[in-house]
């Protein structure tokens, strides 16, 4: 009987594990996806505990783990170096191109238009606290990794992430000379979302196209890039020294 009640923690800590590999997976941004996660996140935790208590060092050793999973979220918030943090996200977009298009989606297996900007700022976000120890961007990716944005979202400057740019018109005839990598076009219905990459080109989820794409904004056709458009950037992007 004893030997069968030290085992359900480990089939426990199984479980959970194959449900969060299962959640990873699955592209769609939900809010019950999320909270399943956490479930599913602390069953790990706490079942870990109750295999590893009965062992030498056991405890210490859950303890030791646990701390280095909160420390990053746990810094103190740094500014943030916007070039680094620029670079990381573009390159995070690009690192996405040929990925299907899937309405709601944001990760590999399928991404949508706010999905892609909002995936690739958010694992630079990570990135970024990870590597240079800033707790701020840590944080900031918990946040953006819990708060869905939409096309529309982003436009209107939800949660104070965007900042307008107080540029509009058709991304074929804008003067581009002062957009920076990472800016948002978001069209005027709220609809679609494309990010600039530099030297004209933008990449976008394209429904149209059912993936993302990479597409210069005068010399390719694109329906989107003859829609009215509003310009943006991520707020943090807009920091100086």
């Amino acid at each position: 009987m004893k030997s069968i009640t030290r085992r359900i923690p480990i089939l426990i800590f199984i479980l959970c594990g194959v449900g969060m590999c299962g959640l990873v997976r699955e592209p769609v941004h939900r809010t019950i996806y999320h909270l399943l996660w956490i479930g599913l996140l602390l069953g790990a935790w706490g079942s870990a505990f109750l295999v590893l208590k009965n062992w030498r060092w056991g405890k210490v050793a859950w303890g030791i783990c646990t701390g280095l999973v909160l420390l990053p979220f746990c810094l103190p918030g740094r500014a943030i170096d916007v070039e680094k943090l620029r670079e990381n996200t573009v390159a995070k977009m690009i690192s996405y191109e040929g990925v299907r298009y899937s309405w709601g989606g944001e990760n590999a297996r399928g991404i949508d238009c706010s999905g892609l900007p909002r995936r690739a700022y958010r694992d630079a976000l990570l990135g970024y606290g990870f590597r240079y120890a800033n707790g701020r961007a840590c944080r900031a990716f918990l946040e953006q990794w819990w708060f869905d944005a939409s096309a529309k979202a982003l436009g209107e400057g939800y949660r104070g992430y965007t900042v307008p740019l107080l540029m509009t018109g058709e991304i074929r005839s804008l003067d581009d000379a002062t957009l920076l990598p990472g800016d948002l076009a978001v069209t005027t219905n709220g609809l679609h979302v494309l990010t600039y990459l530099g030297e004209g080109k933008w990449i976008q989820a394209e429904p149209g196209l059912k993936k993302v794409v990479i597409l210069h904004g005068k010399q390719d056709h694109n329906i989107w890039f003859s829609d009215q458009v509003s310009l943006h950037r991520w707020t943090m992007l807009t920091e100086t020294d």
